[in-house]
């Protein structure tokens, strides 16, 4: 099963590489960052040993699109795609938080909830809530990003004591993710699909707020089917949904959830198809359109040719 677990690349004026979860990151001249997206997969936090054909195409195409669809609304740091598995951008300088933005009670949400707990990130919940109900309100519970290990969920007051933002610098946060979850849910809605909640990274560029990183993808998002959401709840049935959550599911059914001492389950090629197979469904279904699957043969010197391309036009914008 072809994919693309790892690179290796040494481009002109390549100051820094970062290696994250599933993306390889080269820094050009110390001004543009060179994102590949490889078909390496995570959960809760840690990288599963086999990769998913074609995940890396699926997030970086559906990445650019939803940022070419809000880039009116918020800034992003891409300038150009170059490849299926290829964006390059502004290099920001990242804040240190994810801004999740949830509206309805499901994954580490609906666990924190079942757990007993009332209160995340300085918000109170209501009681009497089920697995699956929508929230009153979207609400904004960020959290710290780990460089290793698993996020932790941080309040606004805890972010702006421990200097991760300023106050103003927050409440611009807060504005750009409401902006972009609500546009998200609208076009999820259009798209017969429920976006249940999502997660947006920004950074800093000459000192003005950009969105960097993915945007509404299956890896960062959650979404549900909305004309079988209520049936399959009436039924007593976990709702179908089209994003990484599944593979959680699975990883928690094989009694793995990234403790130390638990064991990654077997991943045999059914399974890695299965995914492989919910990530298309969710591009199609996102997109609207078929997903033409890249040609894996001779994918490095692709890649490689096509980013020197572009940042032979990029260097000279930037």
């Amino acid at each position: 099963m072809n994919t693309l677990i790892n690179t290796d690349f040494h481009f002109p004026q390549q100051t820094h590489f970062y290696k994250g979860k599933v993306r390889d990151v080269y820094t050009l001249n110390n001004k543009l960052l060179v994102i590949i997206a490889s078909d390496r997969i995570s959960a809760f936090d840690v990288v599963l040993p086999r990769g998913i054909p074609y995940k890396g195409q699926v997030l970086n195409l559906i990445a650019r699109h939803f940022l070419n669809l809000t880039k009116d609304l918020v800034p992003n740091w891409c300038l150009d795609s170059p490849h299926p598995n290829v964006s390059v951008g502004l290099k920001c300088i990242p804040f240190k938080i994810e801004m999740v933005v949830r509206n309805y009670l499901v994954g580490h949400l609906a666990r924190w909830y079942k757990a007993g707990n009332r209160k995340i990130s300085g918000i109170h919940l209501p009681n009497g809530l089920s697995e699956f109900d929508q929230l009153p309100y979207p609400i904004i519970t960020p959290t710290t990003k780990a460089e290793q290990g698993h996020d932790i969920d941080i309040s606004p007051n805890e972010i702006i004591e421990n200097k991760l933002a300023a106050k103003q610098q927050y409440e611009i946060l807060e504005q750009y993710s409401l902006k972009l979850f609500t546009a998200g849910e609208n076009y999820a809605k259009n798209k017969g699909l429920i976006l249940a909640d999502t997660k947006y990274e920004f950074g800093l560029y000459n000192n003005e707020i950009y969105l960097i990183d993915e945007v509404h993808t299956p890896d960062s998002s959650r979404y549900y089917y909305l004309n079988t959401y209520e049936m399959s709840l009436k039924k007593g049935e976990q709702p179908k949904q089209l994003s990484k959550e599944f593979v959680r599911q699975w990883l928690i059914e094989n009694n793995f959830m990234g403790k130390e001492g638990q064991k990654i389950p077997d991943m045999t090629n059914e399974k890695i198809t299965e995914i492989a197979d919910r990530y298309i469904e969710l591009y199609e279904k996102i997109r609207g359109e078929k997903f033409v699957k890249n040609d894996y043969t001779n994918i490095e010197e692709k890649i490689k040719y096509a980013v020197l391309s572009s940042i032979d036009k990029l260097t000279l914008q930037v």
